[in-house]
């Protein structure tokens, strides 16, 4: 029975042209060896298994080739490369600094740096994991590093850079390694799966990228868990999915497609399949984050190349971005990070992501119902000038004809037009000038009739809207006839007051009474109010829009704001209680005070 080499070991790349997905870091080494600008010392860092330490070694045999070709790689058959390749070159020393981190290990480094080569240039140390070393080591190591032998050249590797000391740092040249594309693992994978005479489907290869997150060592590893699982040297996608237990992205099309159609049944039907095939219901909710985030970018042509999918799967995202809203996209991202972030502190998890996916189901009908209250608001603001105007156009009531009530109890809206002349009586009868100015305001007239009709038929139920969104109807109503008076301070006031008499017969709280009292002052149309207190500036933020609906319908000022803040300073504090009231009185008239004690009276707490 043959020995196994895992492909990691098998098809570890021996030149720069065979690493995969860092051509960044190849041409720039290539280029440093054919101009011999070689540093004295090289840190490279990034994830793991991205080809940190085979590039090292690639360099190491490089530089010390004997028939280095015009293409800058190794020839392969010369005696510093054979020597290397069977492990017995000795101008290329490897230390592991995770088990060889003291300072003795460091010290007796720097002694082998003392030796010059006996054969070839450069003597290369290669030392993985380099963030290991302890303090003391790092430090006995600074000068060597600065000023190391021209022979000697260091090539440090790490997965954490920040754990290096900047001393370090500074006297290396560094080169930081990029996560591989799934695109590249894919097709290095194809390329092993046909030298090793496996079939593969592109789409399993493309899955192995995906789940590798980077990494080609562990895509490697998986690759060959998956050609161990199968008996024919078959690999489909099917098998992928079941033995690395991925979630099939078709479900998150499935349940988005229950989602934008509103099926609450459905939506939980499909979850609870997920979870009787033993998937955990928080890796759901991240891969269902990461299929709206996907449907996002394909809204727009310029983002689809942030996909990192298939090609086959590509084309499914595009055709259902074209079916879901914007806007559910974007609530949707909202409510499903909030259940992600909640998930670990619930109590009963699966119940939280069911009412994730109830919320889900039910935006489509709000997002609607918003925007049919949106065109609704919009309607109504083009129509309150228009019946403003027939309001003022208006004759008395005495003088309009009375309809007959119709039988069945309910008004008609031809009751006016079918409704027979009455002759006028005695006290009906008109002067020519007040007939002449009747005529003249007959079409108005018309108008304003037409507007009574309608207001007698039964208004139609509109969705509700949201309370943080509009004003409320009781206080932002204008009165009918009213018309809107100059933004002034003294009207300011006034109106001011009435809104606080509206909200103490509602039964408002006292801090939101206590706030109505204080000082207001108007800069432009910005009302400014200095408030005690944190709590007095909550209070007007809550009642700010049914504040503000209230005042524009009774003042001419469209843009009118107001600026709470919160400097006790500057609050001139009005009488509250009854003590404040009549200590505010007894200053203006000190007899008060004399009137209390000779009758022997006592405020009423």
């Amino acid at each position: 029975m043959d020995h196994f080499v895992v492909s990691a070991r098998k098809y570890r790349p021996v030149t720069f042209d065979s690493v995969v997905g860092q051509s960044h870091i190849t041409t720039t080494l290539k280029n440093a060896i054919r101009t011999n600008h070689l540093a004295q010392a090289f840190l490279f860092c990034g994830p793991r298994g991205v080809g940190k330490t085979t590039c090292a070694r690639i360099l190491a045999k490089t530089i010390n080739c004997q028939n280095l070709g015009d293409d800058a790689e190794a020839c392969g058959e010369c005696e510093s490369c054979v020597s290397f390749q069977n492990n017995a070159s000795f101008n290329i020393h490897e230390l592991d600094a995770a088990s060889n981190n003291s300072v003795e290990d460091i010290r007796n480094l720097i002694d082998q740096v003392r030796y010059p080569p006996q054969t070839g240039k450069y003597k290369i140390y290669i030392i993985d994991e380099v963030h290991m070393l302890s303090q003391a080591a790092f430090n006995a190591f600074l000068k060597t590093l600065e000023e190391p032998p021209s022979y000697a050249i260091f090539i440090l590797a790490t997965t954490e850079k920040h754990k290096i000391l900047p001393t370090i740092l500074s006297r290396c040249q560094i080169f930081d390694f990029n996560r591989i594309q799934s695109k590249d693992i894919a097709h290095h994978l194809a390329d092993i799966a046909q030298k090793e005479g496996i079939h593969a489907e592109h789409e399993a290869l493309e899955l192995i990228g995906q789940k590798a997150d980077g990494g080609l060592r562990d895509a490697l590893s998986m690759f060959d868990l998956n050609v161990t699982f199968s008996t024919n040297n078959h690999l489909t996608y099917a098998a992928v999915l079941e033995n690395l237990h991925i979630l099939d992205y078709d479900y998150y099309f499935k349940i988005t497609d229950a989602l934008t159609a509103g099926s609450i049944a459905r939506s939980l039907v499909l979850f609870d399949e997920i979870l009787r095939k033993g998937f955990d219901g928080h890796l759901f909710v991240i891969g269902l984050l990461e299929h709206f985030r996907n449907l996002l970018v394909c809204k727009d042509p310029s983002t689809v190349t942030l996909l990192q999918v298939s090609e086959s799967a590509e084309r499914k995202y595009l055709e259902q971005s074209l079916m879901a809203d914007l806007s559910f996209l974007l609530s949707a991202l909202s409510i499903t990070g909030q259940c992600d972030i909640n998930y670990k502190s619930a109590k009963n998890q699966r119940l939280h992501v069911e009412i994730c996916l109830m919320k889900l189901a039910n935006l489509p009908q709000v997002l609607q119902l918003h925007s049919l209250a949106a065109v609704d608001e919009t309607a109504k603001k083009k129509v309150e000038p228009q019946q403003s105007l027939n309001h003022t156009a208006t004759p008395p009531l005495a003088t309009a004809p009375q309809p007959a009530a119709p039988a069945n109890g309910q008004s008609n809206g031809n009751a006016y037009a079918n409704a027979p002349a009455q002759p006028a009586t005695a006290s009906q009868q008109a002067s020519p000038q007040q007939s002449a100015a009747l005529q003249q305001a007959a079409p108005s007239r018309l108008k304003s009739t037409v507007s009574l009709t309608q207001s007698l038929t039964p208004p139609v139920q509109q969705p509700a809207k949201q309370s943080n969104a509009e004003p409320s109807a009781d206080y932002a109503t204008v009165p009918n006839g009213a018309k809107r008076e100059e933004l002034t301070l003294a009207n300011l006031q006034r109106f001011w007051y009435e809104f606080s008499q509206k909200r103490l017969q509602a039964g408002n709280s006292t801090t939101e009474q206590i706030t109505l009292n204080r000082e207001i002052q108007l800069n432009g149309t910005t009302i400014e109010i200095a408030l005690d207190n944190d709590h007095q500036q909550d209070a007007v933020m809550n009642m700010r829009y049914e504040l503000l609906g209230f005042l524009k319908s009774r003042l001419d000022a469209p843009k009118l704001d107001i600026n709470p803040r919160v400097a006790p300073q500057e609050v001139n504090r009005l009488p509250y209680t009854p003590a404040e009231k009549f200590n505010f009185m007894a200053e203006k008239n000190p007899y008060l005070l004399e009137l209390k004690q000779a009758l022997g009276l006592d405020v009423d707490f």
